[in-house]
């Protein structure tokens, strides 16, 4: 099994950037995906962006061209840079990795984007 920690969330003024961070450990198989999700207060948690170890990615529409999913496999690392960040942005951002039948995911990273 894998444990997965975020990093770099934080509150940042609309138009602003942040970087997360997702950092993987333990037995991590191939081909995985990696993915960053988020949830709003009083709403269900939702896809952000997905990346394959073929480094093949997918986002949801509302992020498009503003957010960019990466991954570092010599650090074991995925990366979220999120740029004009807009209050609709904010909530918990939680890391996923997916290989086989494992699913696990992060504790998560508060993202509150201000007005």
């Amino acid at each position: 099994q894998v444990q997965l920690v975020e990093s770099g969330g934080g509150l940042v003024q609309a138009g602003g950037s942040l970087r997360l961070s997702c950092a993987v450990s333990g037995s991590i198989l191939t081909p995985n995906v990696m993915g960053w999700y988020r949830q709003a207060p009083g709403k269900q948690r939702e896809l952000v962006a997905t990346i394959t170890t073929g480094v093949s990615t997918n986002y949801a529409d509302s992020v498009k061209g503003r957010f960019t999913i990466s991954r570092d496999n010599a650090k074991n690392t995925v990366y979220l840079q999120m740029n004009s960040l807009k209050p609709d942005d904010t909530g918990v951002y939680y890391c996923n990795y997916r290989s086989g039948s494992e699913d696990t995911w992060g504790q998560g990273t508060q993202v509150t984007v201000s007005s």
